[in-house]
């Protein structure tokens, strides 16, 4: 069955956009906002004589997707093909403000998530809920699949935790698309706004062989610079961990984030210890040393031992694959052989200067508690990763849209 993304549909059915006649229009969205014909969202709605944009905005790494790194801020311009301007939402705010606001009646939200609760898209949809609620603003949100489909995995955010990396609670990965995450964010917070999904057609989250993704039929654009494949969204959940580490997570490679090493790390010794320690938790994929030598970033220009995660293959099974577990194993491995391995990276991260970035990452201490503890078990961080995703299986329940 063919899938017809939200964006997509509105475009499709004038009926859809009825509610849109008279009214301003603001859309959020990055470069992975295209159609099925990959024309940008915002350049598709501005051909359609019904909708009339007033303004755009842009969250991390901007509109048109240009900024590498985390830490980089877009400026606002004003659109030179349409002449509107586009607010940052990832420069000198991260909430849009009032001015901002009075720019439109109506905001569409189209970003494609890579299912990851640190990825910083969900943290500006909630943002542009309140905000929208606060002032009285209708949201529509374009639905897009979730990549790394249905499955839950990982430590639920604790209270206090909250940061722009970290929307919520909600476990690592989450298995919810953006319009599900806007309906439970809504229940959540006790929103009140004006908030429609359009929903997308005949997506089937567990479908092979993209589990997520309608592989085959649908084009990868990268929703940010460093997302570059359906492999790294389905490993993301587990090697974003290594952004608050002095490992390399593959920055300046060709292959972002489905990897990690270092300079001074013994990639086969490592491979063999996360084997020894829990081997059931290396399934669903396949792990082959690599070496890499980064352009920029960590360890840039130097030749780093590292191991790369492959899911693009018959090894990959969808629900077998646990990135979280074999990111965290991962960690646990190189405090077994190098005990005194400078592992945590002390740097501010998205803005926070107190709190060391692993922790923000994990939306507490926990994970790094567990590895730096010799005495903690692979069993111990399963039992406490369990609970959390049980509990988050029926919190999500009353949100499914599909």
């Amino acid at each position: 069955m063919t899938v017809s993304f939200g964006l997509d549909r509105l475009i499709a059915d004038p009926a859809l956009r009825k509610p849109l006649a008279g009214k301003r229009i603001a859309l959020l969205a990055h470069p992975a906002s295209v159609t099925a014909g990959l024309t940008h969202a915002l350049d598709a709605l501005a051909t359609l004589p019904d909708i009339r944009l007033t303004a755009a905005f842009g969250p991390q790494h901007g509109l048109r997707g240009d900024k590498q790194d985390n830490m980089v801020e877009s400026p606002d311009f004003l659109d030179p093909r349409h002449g509107i301007p586009v607010f940052s939402l990832y420069g000198e705010v991260r909430r849009p403000t009032p001015a901002m606001l009075d720019t439109f009646d109506v905001l569409l939200i189209d970003l494609q998530d890579l299912g990851c609760r640190i990825y910083t898209f969900i943290t500006t949809l909630r943002y542009m809920l309140e905000a929208a609620a606060e002032h009285g603003k209708s949201v529509w949100i374009l639905d897009r699949p979730n990549p790394a489909g249905r499955p839950i995995e990982g430590l639920t955010l604790r209270p206090s935790w909250e940061s722009f990396v970290g929307a919520g609670q909600l476990p690592m990965r989450h298995g919810l698309t953006m319009g599900e995450l806007a309906r439970w964010f809504i229940a959540e917070l006790r929103l009140d706004v004006d908030c429609q999904v359009i929903a997308m057609d005949g997506w089937q989250p567990d479908a092979p062989p993209g589990h997520g993704w309608p592989l085959g039929e649908r084009i990868w654009v990268n929703p940010s610079p460093n997302a570059p494949n359906l492999s790294m969204a389905r490993c993301y959940a587990g090697t974003v961990m290594v952004e608050g580490t002095t490992l390399s997570e593959g920055r300046g490679t060709t292959r972002p984030l489905e990897l990690f090493g270092a300079p001074d790390i013994d990639a086969n010794a490592l491979i063999a210890e996360k084997q020894a320690l829990a081997p059931h938790w290396l399934a669903g994929c396949r792990l082959r040393d690599c070496w890499f030598e980064p352009t920029f970033h960590k360890h840039a220009g130097k030749l780093c031992h590292g191991v790369q995660i492959h899911v693009d293959d018959g090894a990959y099974h969808h629900h077998e694959f646990r990135p979280w577990r074999l990111q965290a194993l991962a960690f646990k491995a190189i405090r077994r052989l190098y005990p005194d391995y400078p592992l945590w990276r002390e740097f501010a991260y998205e803005y926070e200067f107190n709190r060391l970035a692993i922790d923000l990452i994990n939306g507490s201490e926990i994970l790094r508690g567990w590895v730096d503890d010799p005495a903690a078990t692979p069993g111990d961080l399963d039992t406490l990763a369990r609970h959390d995703e049980s509990a988050w299986e029926e919190t999500r329940r009353p949100h499914l849209l599909y």
